[in-house]
């Protein structure tokens, strides 16, 4: 087991060094599928090992020490890196806040402060797997995507410096860290791990060298370190004054007595999972290419966030702190979900979607249940899939049509049928039943109604209330198409489809996986974490889910297949007007003829961007800073 946690950190850090020195675009093809398939199948070999074992495990490294001061040196190197490129840019502040954190960790590491304690480095459960299996699927798919995209992209955008060895390297040395991050028990290991994600999404962010996108990455890179440094001050509290130096006797103390180290990690998960007031530097990730939005978005980074809370739950349940992260998570699930009725273009709209669902995630884990935390592991899973996929289905749409707007996908599943039907189906697991995202909330809603939290429900209510409403209206744009709509030549490459095929085949097969992944992972997990568990769905709603699953694809294949056979008249169309007799255009009432035309509404002018985001920034920053002071005033 020890030499396969090595191998899944120390893999993607050796295909980065590989990565970054090969220049033909067809080694590194090779080398990217030789990487991607070496990790799957280490994360296969370790969820089957695991469990063969069949219980938790905490592990010592035999070289851990050597990795200390290997740490040191990367964290040097990381400050002088955002330091050098702060004075280049003039963005002093993120190098004063690497400058912060560092010192301090340097400070408790090296001047005595750590308490001598030999904790260990590495724990593995069922959570620990479930983020290894989801970094490795999900993951290394999107650099297997990222081999045929980047080309194309550079192709498109000859304006660009082509620099596709640097970053197919930052993409392994992203995958590298959150293995280390989920797999680390050690607090300053987490937190050396949660620093080079830090650093990496704002390298990847910043790719092109646009202002545009040296403005967003700055935006991100200050916002995480803010985390950073309330993770770094977490670490430092809880080791001086509680001698706890490992998650696992954080989470096992009481949550009463070591409330304030809990309430700054918590805050440092809210900034990486891109929460309010901290939700700007995800929307402003877009200006990197599709592979680093699928990256940020699905598998990585602001999964560490939600990651890290749902390892806190059982000591925020209950607390000051807990409010804190419920209520924060519960307002920005609301607060997305009505922006992303807003907007049109594809890639925003999947970003305030990614925003939305982690706050619903990071509300589960506040409120700290058994069944919001079954909930909560579970949104966790299907939104990494169903994200992964549609972020690479729009980016491969955008390639092929030379547009990333919902308006222009009027008629997609005539033009561009394939591309239309793999964003149906990621955009089915987001809203749909059977599929896991919606049963997610189902019991999340329960769960809530159960503990008495009047505004949480109300949170979720009207949050999944809108929610629906921007799925249904970009899925009803892609399937709508007129009689003069052709289909056009795939121009998608052979690396894109294999990753969006393949997540569309895991996303499908997850619903039928659903009943024995909460059997046999999550309750067992839930079972360690709170000493007792039931199953949240009973088996008479697992009937009813697979009914439902085997409906919905063949519902619609019988209607196609008896489409086909069947002779419809033509009907002509009504448009509020006399048609014209061509179906598209029609004669207004000053006897003009006019062409029609299919837009959605999207009701900007009643609760967009500039209407709600300034309100609901300042309501966001009273509730932490609210709870935050009475929980920390209770601390002392």
């Amino acid at each position: 087991m020890e030499s396969l946690i090595l191998v899944l950190i120390g893999a993607p850090f050796l295909s980065a060094l590989l990565l970054s020195i090969i220049k033909n675009d067809t080694v590194r093809q090779i080398v990217t599928y030789v990487s991607s398939a070496g990790i799957i199948g280490a994360a296969v070999a370790f969820a089957v090992n695991y469990f063969v074992s069949g219980q938790s495990q905490l592990f010592f490294i035999s070289e851990a020490e050597i990795a200390d001061y290997a740490m040191i040196a990367v964290e040097v190197f990381l400050v002088v890196l955002v330091t050098v490129l702060s004075i280049k840019y003039k963005k002093y502040y993120a190098a004063l806040l690497s400058i912060a954190q560092t010192v301090l960790m340097f400070w408790y590491e090296l001047g005595g402060a750590e308490p001598e304690i030999s904790s260990h480095k590495i724990y593995v459960d069922q959570l620990t797997v479930i983020m290894i299996l989801i970094v490795a699927v999900v993951g290394t798919l999107i650099t297997v995507y990222a081999c045929g995209y980047m080309r194309d992209y550079h192709n498109h955008h000859k304006e660009f410096k082509d620099r596709r060895r640097y970053f197919f390297s930052l993409l392994y040395v992203f995958l590298g860290a959150m293995f280390g991050l989920v797999l680390s028990n050690d607090l300053i290991w987490m937190y050396f791990f949660w620093e080079i994600t830090s650093v990496i999404s704002f390298l990847l962010i910043g790719y092109t060298r646009t202002e545009e996108a040296i403005h967003n990455c700055f935006r991100a890179l200050w916002m995480n370190l803010l985390g950073g440094c309330g993770f770094a001050a977490g670490i430092v509290w809880a080791g001086m004054k509680f001698n706890v130096t490992d998650m696992q006797s954080l989470i096992l103390n009481d949550g009463a007595i070591i409330v304030t180290p809990v309430i700054l990690l918590s805050f440092a998960a809210l900034t990486k999972s891109a929460q309010l007031p901290f939700s700007k530097w995800l929307l402003g990730a877009m200006v990197a290419p599709t592979p680093s939005s699928a990256l940020l978005h699905s598998a990585t980074m602001v999964k560490a966030g939600v990651y890290l809370l749902l390892r806190l739950s059982p000591v925020l349940a209950g607390t000051y702190a807990g409010t804190m992260v419920s209520l924060v998570g519960g307002f920005t699930f609301l607060i997305m979900s009505m922006l992303a009725i807003t907007v049109s273009d594809g890639k925003k709209v999947l970003a305030y979607s990614t925003i939305s669902n982690l706050g619903l995630i990071t509300a589960c884990a506040g409120v700290g249940a058994k069944e919001t935390v079954w909930a909560g592991v579970f949104l966790l899973i299907f939104h990494a899939v169903s994200k992964s996929l549609l972020f690479q289905t729009v980016g491969a749409i955008e390639n092929a049509t030379g547009s990333r707007d919902i308006e222009t996908m009027h008629g997609l599943v005539r033009r561009h049928p394939y591309l239309a039907w793999t964003l149906v189906i990621g955009i089915a697991g987001m809203f749909l039943a059977p599929f896991g995202m919606l049963i997610s909330k189902w019991a999340a809603l329960k769960a809530f109604i159960d503990c008495g939290s009047v505004v949480l429900v109300m949170f979720v209510c009207f949050g999944s209330a809108t929610t629906l409403f921007y799925w249904t209206k970009w899925i009803a744009t892609v399937l709508a198409s007129k009689t003069n709509d052709v289909k056009f030549k795939n121009t998608t490459s052979a690396n894109q489809w294999i990753s969006i095929l393949i997540h569309s085949v895991i996303m499908v097969l997850l619903c039928f996986a659903f009943p024995m992944i909460s059997q046999e992972v999550i309750i067992p997990y839930i079972q360690t974490v709170f000493n007792s568990a039931e199953p949240v769905i009973s088996s008479d709603n697992i009937i009813i889910m697979m009914i439902m699953l085997v409906a919905v694809f063949a519902v619609p294949g019988a209607s196609w297949i008896m489409a086909r056979k069947t002779r419809y008249q033509k009907a002509p169309r009504y448009i509020n007007g006399v048609n014209a007799g061509d179906q598209m255009n029609y004669i207004d009432s000053m006897g003009e003829k006019r062409r029609f035309f299919l837009a959605n509404w999207y009701m900007e002018d009643i609760f967009g961007e500039k209407k709600i985001w300034t309100p609901s920034i300042v309501i966001s920053i009273i509730i932490i800073v609210a709870l935050l002071v009475v929980s920390m005033g209770g601390a002392f």
